[in-house]
């Protein structure tokens, strides 16, 4: 693991050591753990994406121009 220093807002700060008591942490392992999911989450999302991105279109026309609304 590595250490790092982090600078934030004052308001910010608290939040975080009110937010790591309640969850009975530290606010490190608690911003640790926020980055952690945030990763998790981006990735999640980025390969959600390049899958449909690759994905074969199979909701191509075949010329015929849709049916309107009020029809279906």
């Amino acid at each position: 693991m590595k250490n790092v220093t982090v600078t934030m807002e004052d308001r910010v700060a608290e939040w975080a050591r009110l937010e790591a008591a309640r969850r009975n942490t530290s606010v490190s392992r608690l911003v640790g753990e926020l980055l952690a999911e945030k990763m998790r989450h981006d990735d999640a999302y980025e390969r959600a994406m390049q899958d449909w991105l690759h994905r074969e279109r199979s909701w191509a026309s075949d010329g015929q121009a849709y049916p309107p609304r009020g029809s279906l």
